[in-house]
């Protein structure tokens, strides 16, 4: 969310801002938060001068009363009356103002970092960097569900019953495989210094608004029925609510966390959620990091997170890419993003495993999440997160980057103390 002053200070900014989301729609919110926001600070002016006359006259009323003139006090006191009624007018009136005002900045996108490049749609996304070399095998890869399947890994017409599309069962190896990449992902980033954490997989509304865009929120979140409570689509959403209305002493900073979690996504507006795949599912679980820093260090943050996510699926021999985010596949709240992609030997293409987002002091400032600098000055923190992994997705490039042509699956150097030492795992006979 904007701060309201830098947005009256400087409308023309915001709306070539606008412009450059491609959401020329919201153009007309600028001019109208504006017009509010004068509204707003004459309604509050009047009132704070109500008050500070309120307060003058009942002093003439205990003067008034103390030197026997009662008549005069209860004509004061009607005034007083007078004014009081007045005052919960406007009272009401700000808070009518301040509710308008809140909606309309949360709508409105935060400004993306001159660096983005302008596009309309993820189409027009940039490719930054190549990692790894993309290789396509002489034999052909089996469709991923498949190969689960040679291993009896995955049940998707058990899950359907129980569940519906989009939910799955992984069973024996595959399974194993996935907790492995969970378990390595975990101590990946402990290695890189940061704090493990498992957090709530419920978040209430007031964080959910807090940490992303409407537009996500309802193409995302799952409500519980009957409850001021939602299932998380990630666990930044809980991590970055964990520090909801606190002042961080500056000392303390960063912050580096790293966390594991069920995930749960509507997948809203998803098209062909594919019946035997697990690419787009319902349920899933990832290993996320996020971090809250002073802003001056949030674009060094940044670049590390991002290469991280590259540097683990170095590690398990999967080739990568970043691919730089455009101004109109920039959800509302981020200032910065990179995708993380891994090469599909099958597909022959890359697929998005990851993505690393910077949102400025963008939920911060939703979240009063603020910092107390030098002299008391304080001020709103940075915030970032980043996908370290998140399978079942991610053991799709895992298994076909890593098969072979009998139908058995390498286990990379890595990965192998969490696989029991197998250095290959071997699809049950038939």
């Amino acid at each position: 969310m904007l701060d309201l002053k830098f947005l009256r200070e400087n409308p023309e900014i915001v709306k070539q801002n606008i412009k450059n989301k491609f959401q020329d729609r919201k153009l007309p919110l600028v001019d109208e938060v504006i017009a509010l926001d004068e509204e707003h600070r004459k309604v509050k002016q009047e009132a704070e001068s109500l008050r500070a006359d309120r307060n003058r006259i009942s002093k003439q009323i205990g003067a008034l009363m103390a030197q026997g003139k009662r008549e005069e006090a209860e004509e004061v006191k009607k005034q007083v009356t007078a004014e009081s009624e007045r005052l919960e007018a406007l009272s009401q009136k700000e808070a009518d103002l301040d509710e308008k005002i809140r909606k309309i900045m949360m709508t409105i996108p935060n400004i993306i970092d001159p660096s983005v490049p302008i596009g309309k749609d993820d189409s027009e996304n940039v490719e930054v960097q190549k990692y790894g070399e993309p290789v396509i095998p002489e034999y052909e890869i089996p469709y991923h569900a498949e190969i689960m399947e040679a291993f009896n890994g995955l049940d998707l017409d058990s899950a359907r019953k129980v569940a519906g599309n989009g939910f799955y069962y992984l069973m024996g190896e595959i399974a194993r495989l996935h907790s492995a990449v969970i378990s390595y992902a975990r101590d990946f980033m402990i290695d890189r210094g940061f704090t493990y954490c498992i957090p709530p997989y419920m978040i209430r509304s007031n964080v959910v608004t807090g940490v992303m865009s409407f537009d996500e929120m309802e193409a995302m979140m799952y409500k519980i029925e009957g409850e001021d409570l939602y299932l998380i689509g990630t666990s930044e959403h809980s991590m970055i609510g964990k520090f909801i209305d606190t002042i961080l002493p500056e000392a303390s900073l960063p912050h580096t966390l790293t966390s594991y979690s069920p995930c749960f996504r509507k997948e809203k507006g998803a098209h062909g959620i594919e019946e035997r795949g697990v690419y787009r599912i319902h349920q899933f679980e990832k290993q996320e990091m996020i971090v809250v820093c002073k802003p001056e260090d949030s674009k060094k943050w940044f670049d590390q997170l991002w290469q991280n996510t590259v540097d683990l699926f170095r590690s398990l021999d999967i080739p990568v890419r970043t691919l730089e985010c455009c101004s109109g596949d920039l959800a509302d709240l981020k200032v910065k993003s990179i995708d993380v992609e891994a090469w599909s030997p099958r597909q022959k293409k890359y697929f998005e495993v990851g993505s690393c987002s910077n949102l400025g002091d963008a939920q911060a400032r939703r979240l009063k999440i603020r910092v107390n600098g030098e002299g008391g000055q304080k001020y709103f923190a940075h915030t970032l997160n980043n996908t370290v992994v998140a399978p079942p997705r991610m053991l799709i490039a895992f298994l076909e980057n890593n098969l072979n042509v009998d139908g058995s699956v390498n286990i990379p150097v890595a990965l192998r103390p969490y696989m029991g030492g197998k250095e290959v795992i071997v699809p049950q006979a038939k």
